[in-house]
């Protein structure tokens, strides 16, 4: 009964592994996240809005026509004429801009196009790293889920030999016992790192932003580490889209003070037109056509827009503080991830690698020594645990030492 439960757990465990046919590199996980995205579709959409804006801004003010009629009476003697008594106006207005706003309006636009831009190709990271970090966390978990089933799997051919040896007298069923445990305590491992393996690649299926969670089989090793060279840190402070957005939000509050300085110039308005006007003659009702001009100007006094150009004054040194607080943020990542990543890469080789070596080879002693009746059954479970628990030290490390691969590119801004 109880090797009839434990085999319908196993299946249980099992299950996802064994329909993992979809081999998935990390390549082509980047790859659809970033195809279709609908994160990258808003912010081209906003790239879209903001070149609508530019265009906008490049287009000068339309003319305003007038027609005017005047003396129009329904009463009097002698009767009133539309033709004969009425005055007529056509007038043709139009604002002269100074101060080169329209250039300015232009320039502003421009920038915000180029905000958009940057805004995006951030967007564009961030999910290539969010998809990286996601997809070596799933191949992690699968890698141990993996173990910790081959480990449970096998095992269950040591319990079939210790309860040989019970049945034929050649051992206590004590140790069939403590065999028995030991296998059930790999077990309920196995499922819980089944279920995480489920959740981390459900996580990775979210971050590359689809609605189906196939099961999947990870093509890239976690030994797989790409080399990873040394930016420059002022190399890393111009290519980061960090700090590329923060010195455009600069350009951008320049390109509004400038604006707002133009926009304290005043826009005169010009006025030509042609007017028909009814008089009076030495022989009788005449109409008289004139040109008529003129020319409006506004007077400056108390509005000069000096709100306006003192808020965008403000504006740079807001965006000036906001590039040395980017300029710090980005120094203390990169030497962060730096040192965990330089930290990671010490603690596999120097000292997990040779440690899983001597977890192996006490392993195979005690399971000599246990084999040949001199060694308790307490030495060779206590071998095999440590094994077991350094093999996932191993891989949880090789985990962590991708994940900050992935972070160290991130803050360098090489993640393409």
């Amino acid at each position: 009964m109880r090797l009839q439960v434990w085999m319908c757990a196993s299946a249980m465990v099992l299950t996802p592994a064994l329909f993992a046919q979809t081999r998935l590199t990390l390549a082509d996980a980047v790859s659809e996240a970033v195809k279709g995205n609908s994160q990258l579709a808003t912010a081209d959409a906003r790239i879209g809005v903001a070149e609508g804006l530019r265009q906008q801004a490049g287009l000068g003010p339309n003319p305003r026509l007038t027609l005017q009629s005047e003396n129009a009476r329904a009463w009097g003697n002698p009767p009133f004429s539309y033709g004969r008594d009425a005055d007529t106006l056509t007038l043709l207005t139009h604002t002269f801009e100074t101060g080169g706003k329209r250039s300015r309006r232009v320039e502003l636009g421009t920038a915000n196009v180029h905000r958009s831009e940057i805004e995006r190709d951030l967007q564009r990271r961030q999910i290539i790293s969010r998809v990286s970090a996601a997809y070596w966390a799933a191949a992690g978990a699968a890698r141990s889920r993996d173990l910790l089933l081959q480990e449970a799997t096998g095992f269950e051919r040591v319990v079939q030999f210790h309860r040989d040896r019970v049945r034929e007298g050649a051992a206590p069923e004590v140790d069939l016992l403590r065999i028995e445990l030991e296998r059930d305590r790999l077990l309920t491992a196995a499922r819980t790192a089944g279920r995480d393996a489920e959740r981390a690649r459900i996580s990775l299926f979210r971050e590359m932003g689809k609605t189906e969670f196939p099961a999947v089989e990870f093509a890239d090793a976690l030994e797989q580490l790409s080399p990873i060279e040394t930016t420059p840190l002022d190399q890393i402070l111009r290519q980061r889209p960090e700090m590329q957005l923060a010195r455009q939000a600069i350009e951008q509050a320049e390109a509004n003070l400038r604006l707002q300085q133009a926009n304290a110039k005043t826009d005169p308005d010009v006025q030509v037109g042609y007017k028909r006007t009814a008089g009076l003659s030495p022989t009788g009702p005449e109409a008289f056509n004139t040109i008529f001009g003129s020319i409006q100007i506004p007077l400056a006094i108390r509005n000069r827009n000096q709100g306006q150009i003192a808020a965008a004054v403000a504006d740079i040194k807001a965006t000036q503080s906001s590039l040395a607080v980017a300029g710090a943020i980005v120094r203390a990542e990169v030497e962060s991830a730096r040192q965990d990543l330089q930290s990671r890469q010490s603690l596999l080789v120097e000292t997990l690698r040779p440690m899983r070596d001597r977890a192996d080879e006490v392993y195979k002693i005690a399971d000599a020594a246990y084999r040949e009746g001199g060694s308790d059954i307490l030495r060779l479970l206590d071998a095999e645990r440590t094994r077991i628990e350094t093999e996932l030290a191993y891989i949880r490390t090789l985990t962590e030492l991708q994940l900050s691969a992935v972070a160290f590119a991130t803050a360098q801004g090489s993640l393409k």
